[in-house]
């Protein structure tokens, strides 16, 4: 059973203000997506990694490959309109048998810890499949400018990635949505759409995900101590 990782890096970053894809700003002279990458090429269990990106910037990725040696990056594959569309361009380039594990993480979170990653691995050798989340903590509720109801938390999760599957699972549950016109958030909804349980591994509030400004402003300070 091989374990590959695809990274999902089409992004353009339009909420984040720079004028520069996310993933490709830097910190302390490296980039974002880099840091995001030295978690997969230094964890045991990752045999192969491939990133989705849009092709203007596969000389970039090709120059941080070499910089940091990540001989564990195989090939860079066309990104599509969106995230979706970018990790089945992915999942289709990869030579996989039906019981290896496909790891999806996006490009942009770059603190997951390797422990998560290997935890989540080991669920999805064993169950096959697994789905990383944090528990809510706050209070939620439902409104629009005026509360309306509030929401039982206990059993509320926020989503991260890795999401793990098997090839075949995936590959049959992408392909289900493609030919039905259905979109997506995730991975774990469209296996989820083909009635498959799915199994949930405790996160990270460091595996976050760097969407905003504020977000890199924090990535910066937890990185640069």
């Amino acid at each position: 059973m091989r374990v590959i990782a695809v990274i999902p890096a089409g992004g353009k970053g339009t909420r984040s203000g720079y004028n520069i894809p996310k993933q490709y700003l830097k910190i302390n002279c490296k980039e974002l997506i880099a840091y995001t990458l030295d978690v997969f090429q230094k964890n045991r269990s990752v045999d192969e990694i491939i990133i989705s990106a849009d092709p203007f910037y596969f000389k970039l990725l090709e120059k941080i490959k070499k910089n940091y040696n990540y001989s564990k990056l195989s090939r860079f594959v066309e990104s599509g309109l969106e995230r979706q569309d970018s990790v089945y361009n992915g999942l289709n380039a990869i030579t996989a048998s039906d019981n290896d594990l496909i790891v999806v993480h996006d490009a942009v979170r770059p603190l997951l810890p390797d422990k998560v990653l290997s935890d989540a691995i080991s669920i999805a050798k064993l169950k096959g499949n697994a789905l990383v989340c944090i528990k809510a903590k706050d209070t939620l509720f439902i409104g629009n400018d005026l509360v309306e109801k509030y929401v039982e938390r206990e059993k509320i999760y926020y989503a991260q990635t890795p999401q793990i599957f098997k090839y075949s699972q995936l590959k049959k549950a992408m392909d289900s949505a493609y030919k039905n016109k259905f979109k997506g958030t995730d991975e774990s909804m469209l296996v989820s759409r083909m009635k498959e349980k799915i199994n949930i591994v405790e996160g990270s509030i460091f595996n976050f995900k760097v969407t905003s400004k504020e977000d890199f402003k924090l990535l910066t300070k937890l990185i640069i101590k």
